[in-house]
């Protein structure tokens, strides 16, 4: 299908949901599989969290990371085999299939893909690379060719911007660093700070990181030591604060090395959840959202080797994938203790490595 077909396609789509609205609540799940390259996409019933399966889109590429535009009609899958591209999906609110739009350029094999606040640039973080880069999304919601590339230490991981879109944070793995970069909104460039917004103890590897709703914290997982780091962040004087580290480990732990992976909150920010792919576990801990610390829940089997999972935006189900399972777990989340109860196993590509959820509210949007 060609661009200017399947954007008016998407358009035709979207008209119809506009003007009829959609029935009730849906909710949707993205699954990227790398080796299969394909994307699963599931209907997340709410009432109980079963899934069910919607589409199987094939992509021609080792897909990886996926980001949701801030409307949600528009999902971005980054692909890390040659050539390295940016696939740009209408999201139909309807009934959650995608359809293809475009696809653009990326500077290297991104680890990580996510969109500046306002959905007008895409971010994207280079492991093999080294790097951090930025494309335009236009007003048709298609990301576009690589208008600037930065330079980092070794091992890029993950990029986000704040909510007030001044800042970009970015993970860089192999400098045991996090970095703050001003962000300008206005053109999409991101300018370095000489020094690191906050330096980690040699090896830890910082990966994925994420920031509370109110964004004065930040928890950041390392993939090589086994811990999270919970950051006080001072939007004010421009800031960071170390304020707690503790272990993603199992009590049990016996493997040769740790290796952390995905980590995300629940929309209320009141339990935050972290992969760790040696022990194949999900940890669980309470936060206390006046200080950010965290009491641990507990820990939970999960698919072999998970790299990615996420929480629907309701906060009542956690879903999970494993790079070495052809299944993805649907767990409850108790909304009193943030304890986690397996409830179904659904089929996946090979190679399941992230997820993404979106909910549209029942009129035409979400």
């Amino acid at each position: 299908m060609s661009v200017k077909r399947a954007l008016g396609v998407a358009a035709i789509v979207l008209g119809t949901a506009v003007v009829s609205g959609v029935s009730q609540a849906a909710t949707y799940a993205y699954v990227s599989n790398a080796d299969s390259q394909d994307i699963s996409v599931f209907s997340l019933d709410e009432s109980n969290g079963a899934l069910a399966p919607v589409q199987t889109v094939a992509v021609a590429g080792t897909v990886m990371p996926l980001a949701l535009s801030p409307d949600h009609l528009r999902l971005y899958a980054g692909l890390r085999s040659k050539p390295y591209r940016v696939v740009s999906f209408a999201v139909n609110p309807l009934d959650g299939r995608l359809i293809e739009l475009a696809r653009a350029p990326l500077a290297d094999s991104m680890a990580y893909v996510s969109t500046d606040a306002t959905g007008r640039y895409l971010l994207s973080a280079s492991y093999g690379g080294n790097l951090l880069a930025v494309n335009p999304i236009g007003r048709d919601g298609v990301a576009g060719d690589v208008q600037q590339t930065v330079k980092t230490g070794p091992m890029a991981h993950a990029i986000r911007t704040t909510s007030d879109n001044r800042f970009a944070f970015a993970s860089v793995l192999g400098a045991d660093a996090w970095l703050r970069l001003k962000f300008d909104a206005a053109n999409g460039r991101l300018a370095d700070d000489a020094a690191p917004a906050y330096s980690l103890p040699p090896k830890s590897g910082p990966r994925h990181f994420v920031f509370s709703p109110d964004q004065r914290f930040t928890y950041l997982i390392d993939e090589l030591d086994g811990k999270l780091h919970v950051l006080a962040f001072n939007r004010a004087g421009d800031n960071v604060k170390p304020i707690q580290t503790i272990s993603i480990l199992p009590p049990d732990f016996s493997g040769d090395k740790p290796w952390g992976a995905d980590i995300h909150l629940t929309p209320d920010g009141r339990f935050l959840y972290a992969s760790e792919r040696t022990s194949s576990t999900l940890a669980a801990y309470k936060v206390d959202t006046a200080s950010g610390k965290l009491t641990r829940i507990g820990t939970y089997p999960t698919e072999k080797q998970p790299r990615g999972f996420n929480i629907d935006p309701s906060g009542h189900y956690l879903l999970a994938a494993g790079q070495l399972s052809t299944s993805l777990s649907a767990y409850r989340i108790d909304r009193k203790s943030g304890a986690l109860s397996a409830i179904g196993q659904y089929p996946v590509g090979k190679g399941a490595n992230w997820i993404e959820i979106v909910r549209f509210d029942g009129t035409n949007g979400n």
